[in-house]
């Protein structure tokens, strides 16, 4: 990852934490029902979570309770609009932005001196089968503060109150309790500590519990698509909930989603952008095994690009140029198939979100695309980030060029 993390495009908005920031952040995992880190410098994302403190856990979802019961922490006010990079729901970063957005003055008087637990309780305390997901629809955000700031507060105001009592201002009792709170917790008379549960709906979405399940509720019927087979194999034993199920690798898959108008794809239209051109060129370069020059040039030189298309052999040419010669083919009869002549894994690239999807689910769906079918890079490092690091740390060294600079011409 040496190269992305060069190119500032590794995980680069991560908040750095030592120091005083270690101990609330045990206190919080603590807190939580989890063990504390050893680690004494880590680093966070939005919803407080740590690359370094899930690789020492060995567990990439270290801030669940089981995959119903998700946490996070914060620590800092630095983390308002930072991405989070390891989601376990794809309304996670909604979820962290409303929080923000309801309680920002208050997070930012808490986190001077103290840390936000938070839990994002749906009502579910465990899962025992896949669609369970089904019942995911309310998320009540709760908040708690560790060393239980609010009770302190209320303690402090009542020993004020009792101070200001008759002649108790005179009361060296008194005097040392309030010594002993404001050394601990400082002045809280004006503080904010007190944040109010926030209720959050959620609609279409995607989940990692049961190994990755997209459920889809927002159109002319449920649809739910898993991405582990065994999970499939066992929600289709159900016979209660009335829902389409199907496996992500399901040829069927992408037909339904068209006629729910839940994707498009015209192919005449999509061959001209740019996005085709960088699917072709990634595909095309899965093809070339034996090369005198550097793949980023192979696939920036339109000689070059020639000389090696015409190297491969012809299978592989076929998928390469597949849109191109469906298209030509389309010329001569309107009723040719494009699954006859283009590769099933770019015809699905091809497509995109509906038009008439709003902008949450069009990012669902374009997570849904990338997921099936990763032929885009610039679209898998944007919607499936931790795909896009399994496949770019294989690449070849000039392939790693070129995609780091596909990334970064697209930054606008």
């Amino acid at each position: 990852m040496k190269k992305l993390k060069e190119a500032n495009l590794y995980r680069n908005e991560l908040i750095p934490v030592s120091g005083k920031l270690v101990e609330r952040y045990n206190k919080c995992l603590l807190k939580m029902g989890f063990e504390e880190t050893k680690l004494t410098k880590f680093s966070i994302d939005g919803l407080g979570w740590s690359p370094e403190i899930a690789q020492e856990k060995k567990n990439s979802f270290y801030l669940n309770n089981g995959e119903a019961n998700t946490h996070a922490i914060l620590i800092s006010p630095k983390q308002k609009g930072i991405p989070v990079y390891n989601p376990f729901h794809s309304f996670d970063a909604a979820l962290m932005k409303l929080v923000f957005k309801t309680h920002q003055e208050t997070i930012n008087d808490i986190t001077r001196d103290s840390a936000i637990c938070i839990d994002f309780d749906q009502k579910i305390d465990v899962f025992y089968e896949p669609l369970d997901v089904l019942r995911y629809k309310n998320v009540v955000i709760k908040f708690h503060l560790i060393d239980a700031l609010e009770k302190a507060k209320a303690e402090q105001l009542k020993l004020i109150e009792v101070f200001n009592t008759d002649n108790n201002f005179i009361n060296e009792n008194i005097h040392q309790q309030l010594l002993a709170s404001a050394k601990k917790h400082g002045d809280l008379r004006n503080r904010k500590v007190v944040l109010e549960d926030i209720n959050f709906t959620s609609d279409s979405f995607y989940t990692k519990a049961f190994g990755g399940i997209y459920v889809l509720r927002d159109f002319i019927e449920p649809i739910l698509i898993f991405e582990k087979e065994e999970a499939y194999k066992e929600a289709i034993k159900d016979t209660i909930h009335d829902v389409l199920m199907y496996h992500i690798s399901h040829a069927e898959l992408i037909d339904k989603l068209n006629s729910h108008k839940i994707i498009e794809c015209d192919l005449e239209e999509e061959a001209t952008k740019k996005r085709y051109e960088r699917i072709k060129k990634y595909v095309f370069s899965t093809f070339l095994k034996e090369h005198k020059h550097p793949i980023k040039d192979i696939l920036e030189d339109p000689i070059l690009f020639k000389s090696y298309l015409n190297k491969i052999d012809l299978s592989a040419r076929k998928k390469v140029m597949g849109v191109e010669l469906y298209l030509d083919k389309k010329k001569v009869s309107k009723n040719i198939n494009p699954k006859d002549s283009i590769d099933e894994n770019i015809y699905v690239a091809m497509h995109k979100p509906h038009s008439s999807l709003k902008p949450s689910h069009q990012d669902l769906i374009w997570n849904l695309l990338v997921s099936i079918a990763p032929k885009d890079v610039l679209f898998l490092f944007w919607y499936d980030k931790e795909q896009f690091f399994e496949l770019f740390k294989n690449l070849d060294e000039s392939m790693k060029d070129w995609v780091i600079e596909t990334i970064r011409n697209n930054f606008n």
